[in-house]
This record gives C-alpha cells, sequence and structure tokens, in this order.
C-alpha cells in the first residue's frame, strides 16, 4: 500500500514519486528517492484478551542456576478457577518445581545460589558482586572443589573472595556473622578457591576500610585524610607485618581522631574493626615511634 506524496517530486526526473512499503520511489524512472526502514509499530504483542505490554523475559543472570531460563506456573485465584482446577494446578507446580532441578548438581547450585544472594544482600554489596560470586561457585563446582566440604563455606567464601578482587573492604568475621557457615568452613573454602583457581588477590590495604569506619565513626574527611596518610606511612615503612588490616585502619582512625580533638574512644574503634584494644594500642604506639624516629618524616608536619 502507497499513496502520492504531494509536494515531492523525482530528483532524477521531476515526476511524481509515491511511497510504497518502507521506500519512497519515482513512478516515471522508477527512482527510490527515499527509505525508511524503521518499524513504527507496537514492540509488543498480546496473545491474551488483556493488552500486556510485556515484551521479553527476565534478563538473564548468572545469580541463578538455571540462567533465569526456567519458567514458572503461576497462582490462579481468580473466581473463574475452581477448586478442582486449584488442587490440579498446585499438583502441576509441585512436579514442574521438582523437574526444574533434574540433578543433584543443580539442587546444590541452586542452595548455595541461594545462600550468596542473601549475603549479599545482607551486606548491601552490589549485584555485580552477586553474579561474579556465583559465577566463583560454579567454577568451584565444575573443578569439583566442593567434596568434602560444605555448600555454605563455599557460598560464604565466593562472597568474601569476590570482595577482596574487587578491592571491596569486608572482613572475614563480617561475613560468617551473616552466613550459615563458621569461621574454619569459609576459610578451607577460600583457600581452596585460592588455591585450585588462582584468584588475583593480594594482602588488603588498610586504607580500603578508612571509608566505611569513617562514616560509622561519623569523622570529618579532615580526620579521614589524616587517617589515609597514617595508613599509607605504615604500609611505606614495613609496620604492617602480622597486623591486622581492618584493625590498622581503625587505630589510624583513632590516633586521627585524637589529633583533630574528635572523641573517640579505644574501645568503639576496636570493636568496630572487630579487634582487641591492644591491637589500636600497638599501632598508636608504632605511629608515636615514628614520629620520634630521625629518619622517617611525617609528610604532614
Amino acid at each position: 500500500m502507497g499513496g502520492v506524496n504531494d509536494g515531492v517530486s523525482c530528483t532524477e526526473c521531476g515526476g511524481s514519486v509515491r511511497r510504497t512499503g518502507t521506500e519512497t520511489v519515482c513512478d516515471d524512472c522508477g527512482l527510490v528517492v527515499d527509505e525508511d526502514a524503521i518499524d513504527r509499530g507496537p514492540e509488543w504483542r498480546s496473545l491474551d484478551e488483556e493488552n500486556d505490554e510485556r515484551r521479553t523475559g527476565a534478563p538473564l543472570t548468572r545469580a541463578r542456576h538455571d540462567k533465569g531460563l526456567s519458567t514458572e506456573i503461576g497462582y490462579g485465584t481468580g473466581a473463574e478457577v475452581s477448586g478442582r482446577r486449584q488442587r490440579q494446578l498446585v499438583r502441576m507446580r509441585r512436579q514442574h518445581n521438582r523437574a526444574r532441578l533434574s540433578s543433584k548438581r543443580e539442587r546444590n547450585r541452586l542452595y548455595a545460589f541461594t545462600e550468596i544472594r542473601r549475603i549479599v544482600s545482607v551486606l548491601g554489596l552490589p549485584t555485580a558482586i552477586r553474579e561474579q560470586a556465583c559465577s566463583l561457585f560454579e567454577s568451584a563446582q565444575s573443578e569439583d572443589l566442593l567434596c568434602g566440604r560444605s555448600l555454605e563455606g563455599f557460598a560464604a567464601a565466593g562472597v568474601y573472595a569476590t570482595c577482596r578482587t574487587n578491592s571491596i573492604a569486608r572482613t572475614m568475621d563480617e561475613i560468617v556473622d551473616i552466613a550459615r557457615a563458621d569461621r574454619s568452613e569459609l576459610k578451607a573454602a577460600y583457600d581452596a578457591l585460592n588455591r585450585e583457581l588462582g584468584l588475583p588477590v593480594g594482602p588488603i590495604d588498610p586504607t580500603d576500610y578508612l571509608p566505611r569506619y569513617a562514616s560509622e565513626l561519623d569523622l570529618e574527611a579532615d580526620v579521614e585524610s589524616r587517617a589515609r596518610e597514617y595508613a599509607v606511612l605504615l604500609v611505606e615503612t614495613g609496620r604492617l607485618g602480622g597486623k591486622n588490616p581492618s584493625g590498622v585502619a581503625a587505630a589510624c582512625l583513632y590516633k586521627a581522631a585524637y589529633d583533630h580533638g574528635v572523641e573517640v574512644t579505644q574501645t568503639r574503634a576496636a570493636d568496630l574493626a572487630d579487634v582487641s584494644r591492644m591491637t589500636i594500642r600497638s599501632t598508636v604506639t608504632d605511629l608515636k615511634n615514628l614520629r620520634q624516629a630521625e629518619d622517617v618524616e611525617l609528610p604532614f608536619e
């Protein structure tokens, strides 16, 4: 179907042009004057009586054992659904859910992915961390690393390892507190992941903890900046050997707050980093010794 375009003539012969489908064609010489390949119709279609503008399902995701491709039987609760039909739907839904998991391997993956999503949600981590942690668990399952180890431990270790590789400051104790695995299970699974998969992780930098700890202690930006200088100084002078990076960060914030006249107790800083007050005091002592050393000049003095 087409029609003559009034006021538009052929650029070659000056004849009249007619629009046919997506092309504008000269009736005299056949020249294609213009072409519009854009489909201006609706991007959706409805197979039901009611208009449903959804044209696709949920996006693919690594955070589901089937990547989100499986279907579900809905819950028909309308007046047109009889009690007999309701019971039939319940039986169909039960059998369908069983058929979605064809092997024990898939059941384990479903359980672990659910645990990973829960941990990530409680910690308030980004969606990308959840996707990477699920992918890491799938890699561990493919390498048969789960034999003799708990699924809960590998789920928690996947989240912890992903945080480490993305430089997101989360301690192992923070994850153990909300995971269904204890510290030994998480550590055994993390060691297996790190050893067999070669995770690109390095030593934890105390400065990674500073923004979150400063926010929880309600400290200003200048205090955090001074604490960062302290942490960098400890790293450059090799004073971190055997120290908990989380405790070092809390100690630097405590010392910086003291320098600026802000009241922060050692107990509060130690509880925040989940370390003892001795760790806070020993780190502060190291900073004082650096101040007194003749061969070390603090960058902010």
